[in-house]
């Protein structure tokens, strides 16, 4: 909004002029954008449609916990270890996919029973060796769920302690499998909306997905958080000062996957590199020994510079919320496609200046991130959205147009 300020005659000098002198200059002032607060880097193309929706929690600043939140690595660290794990049951399915291997996908037991089949199902995607069992995965399952919504996560292959049944794990670029369990979860609610959010690597993936797919992708709306975007970028500050420590720590939990698996991949021949995979002191080691091979990439930077979701944002064609931390040591804000998703109509950008990595610790010292309650009123806002579209609708046709527009 602006303000136009125009000098103007005052009545009582009306007897030195007759006529109103023309406008040489306009000053225009901007009006402060009360929607969210200064302290939020908000932009995208979607801008004007879904940060009104939001403005209610993002009026206020995100306020990191004392002595938690002064320093990236100590928000990023006690989130990691420090949260609490919310207690809830899961029901494990074991999908098998179409190369014979599998994913573990944990619903919440007893929502087959409990939750109406038109309830608006979310699928959550973890971080780098996430799975169902992780903190922040399962603050946002409970969120969704006291919601009335259908949850189901998503634990990429060999994660959650899901098993592996071919010599493959995933890959940042690899999107078969979310296919196919999109496809599966649309086939068993086939009157719910689909949604999905997803974490870091599952951010990238996701975020691929809907890009790569954009014409049949059947979600009605998604969410990116702490996406590394540009795995070039990325790879290259993982492995700087303080960073090297997260580095570590991932590659010694690709080590611990990879070893109960060891035997499917014992005399398997090619390119491989089993020894440094198996003993990678870093992702880039892991990735050389193992990831590029199994996807056909000449090499780990190969992989990396064509694996990167920043080349496939500008396609995304649904409602996709990116929450970003600017202090992120493992997702670099400078990563973060800002012109693509200012220029796609679809995509808005809300980047907190602290939160570390998975971190937004927040009011309460061990409990949800502060992004969860964005998340679920973005969500909540799209849901609301295709529903009063399909009320709308008594035609069948107009139904079957309603649908298409939603998606």
């Amino acid at each position: 909004m602006a303000r136009a300020l125009l000098g103007f005659a005052s009545p009582h000098l009306s007897h030195l002029q007759t006529k109103t002198p023309p406008i040489t200059s306009l000053h225009v002032t901007a009006m402060p954008d009360h929607s969210h607060h200064p302290s939020l880097d908000i932009t995208g193309g979607a801008r004007d449609r879904f940060l009104p929706p939001l403005s209610n929690t993002l009026t206020r600043p995100y306020n990191p916990f004392p002595l938690i939140g002064w320093n990236r690595h100590v928000e990023t660290i006690f989130a990691s270890f420090f949260r609490q794990i919310p207690d809830v049951k899961l029901r494990r399915e074991c999908l098998r996919t179409k190369d014979d291997g599998a994913v573990s996908l944990d619903w919440v037991s007893g929502d087959h029973l409990d939750v109406p089949p038109d309830s608006p199902l979310l699928i959550l995607l973890p971080g780098l060796t996430g799975g169902s069992q992780d903190a922040y995965v399962r603050h946002m399952l409970m969120r969704a769920r006291s919601n009335g919504w259908r949850v189901v996560v998503f634990n990429s292959r060999g994660c959650g302690d899901g098993p592996v049944t071919t010599p493959q794990f995933y890959s940042a670029s690899f999107i078969g499998d979310m296919r196919e369990v999109v496809d599966h979860v649309s086939s068993r609610y086939p009157k719910a909306n689909l949604y999905a959010v997803g974490w870091s690597l599952g951010a990238n993936i996701l975020v691929n997905y809907l890009g790569r797919d954009s014409n049949t992708c059947p979600l009605s709306g998604a969410v990116s958080l702490c996406n590394p975007f540009n795995l070039v970028i990325s790879d290259v500050d993982l492995r700087k000062g303080l960073n090297n420590i997260y580095d570590r720590a991932l590659a010694s939990s690709l080590r611990r996957i990879f070893k109960k698996h060891a035997l499917l991949f014992e005399d398997i021949g090619g390119e491989f590199n089993i020894p440094l995979a198996a003993n990678c002191k870093t992702v880039r080691e892991y990735d050389e020994g193992i990831t590029r091979v199994s996807f056909g990439f000449k090499s780990a930077d190969d992989y990396y510079s064509n694996s990167s979701s920043s080349d496939f944002i500008k396609h995304v064609h649904i409602p996709l919320l990116c929450i970003q931390a600017e202090n992120d040591p493992i997702a670099p804000s400078r990563a973060i496609p800002r012109e693509d998703i200012k220029e796609n109509q679809n995509c808005l950008l809300i980047v907190t200046p602290q939160g570390g990595h998975l971190g937004w610790v927040a009011d309460s010292l061990r409990g949800a991130p502060w992004t969860d309650k964005v998340v679920m009123d973005f969500l909540k806002h799209l849901e609301r959205g295709a529903s009063k579209a399909l009320a709308s609708c008594t035609d069948p046709q107009d139904v079957q147009h309603a649908e298409s527009l939603i998606t």
